[in-house]
């Protein structure tokens, strides 16, 4: 899944404040490239609607955010979130435009849990990866899916941080990735562990000499593999495992390897009978969070999986892993 920069037209007749929106959201220091490409797909909407005057009526905008067949929740969201955006934007500057209604995006307390394999199960997987052949139209997977799956299960990374590596990104004399340009704009350093790092300079050496720009794990055409063509053989290595998937959106999804990361190292310290209240800053700086807070739902995650566990450390330690509301 690239992250190149949208640069993209709009024109339709709201258009031209289209773009002014994008430019400040990027002047106030976002990225703003998946939201922008919604709205030229919205753009493009209004463009065959025959929008003629430079405003946003609610019978057309409700039209194109209608959620569609076989649409994920999140995805419906993002393209309400983009056009509400956008809305009040509008609206701000005096135009006339329906803004949408916020309570569709409300996910109040999702009812969706990752799927934690068991560590068998990770090695199944892992050992399916290490038997993929090459094939016509992927000729490089039995070398980069093997450690694409382990760099998300073994250091947490998300999918497009391991995708936009760079070569100069990987430092295998020091065993270190740089992850540039995180999901929240930083930068950050992380440390695989030895055996990893060993496999990782294997595969440097079978690629053999390159740019330091190249991308670490190129696709056949010297770009960023793309998110699909990842999941799509994610899928195929379940099904090889013997690891039943609920569909598309249900799991196990490919960023669980992130969840499952997160919470066996828990579960790891928690066995060792380490203080979590010392581990969690720790873990929420390796996996990018900004805060502890999106590190504390893996605690939720130990207390449902692990009860034992969390009677074990919350007895050492006093009340770390929280019960959930209502348990």
């Amino acid at each position: 899944m690239s992250s190149s920069k949208f640069k993209g037209q709009f024109r339709s007749a709201v258009g031209s404040l289209m773009e002014q929106f994008v430019q400040e959201k990027r002047t106030c220091g976002y990225r703003y490239d998946e939201p922008a490409r919604l709205l030229a797909c919205f753009d493009r909407f209004l463009s065959d609607e025959a929008l003629m005057e430079c405003k946003l009526p609610r019978s057309i905008s409700h039209k194109w955010l209608a959620k569609r067949p076989h649409e994920s929740k999140g995805t419906h969201d993002h393209r309400i979130c983009a056009v509400r955006q956008f809305a009040l934007f509008m609206c701000r500057l005096g135009y006339a435009a329906d803004v949408p209604d916020r309570w569709p995006m409300a996910r109040g307390a999702s009812s969706f849990s990752p799927r934690i394999l068991t560590h068998a199960e990770i090695q199944r997987l892992l050992q399916a990866a290490d038997q993929l052949t090459p094939t016509a139209r992927s000729p490089m997977r039995h070398l980069i899916m093997p450690e694409v799956l382990r760099l998300l299960y073994g250091c947490g990374l998300r999918i497009s941080e391991v995708l936009h590596l760079r070569v100069a990104d990987v430092d295998l004399e020091r065993g270190i990735l740089t992850v540039r340009d995180g999901k929240f704009g930083k930068d950050r350093l992380i440390p695989p562990a030895l055996p990893l790092v060993q496999r990782l300079r294997t595969y440097a050496q079978v690629m053999g000499d390159r740019p330091s720009d190249a991308y670490f794990f190129p696709s056949p055409s010297d770009g960023p593999l793309s998110h699909p063509a990842i999941y799509w053989l994610y899928r195929e290595l379940l099904l090889r495992s013997g690891i039943p998937h609920a569909g598309r959106g249900k799991g196990p999804r490919l960023h669980d390897l992130r969840h499952n990361f997160a919470v066996h190292a828990l579960l790891r310290w928690c066995q060792e009978g380490a203080n979590l209240d010392v581990k969690l800053p720790v873990l929420a700086t390796y996996l990018g969070h900004r805060s502890l807070a999106g590190t504390q739902c893996y605690l939720h995650l130990i207390a449902e999986l692990f009860p034992e566990i969390t009677a074990r450390t919350n007895a050492a330690f006093g009340d770390v892993i929280p019960r959930r509301s209502g348990s």
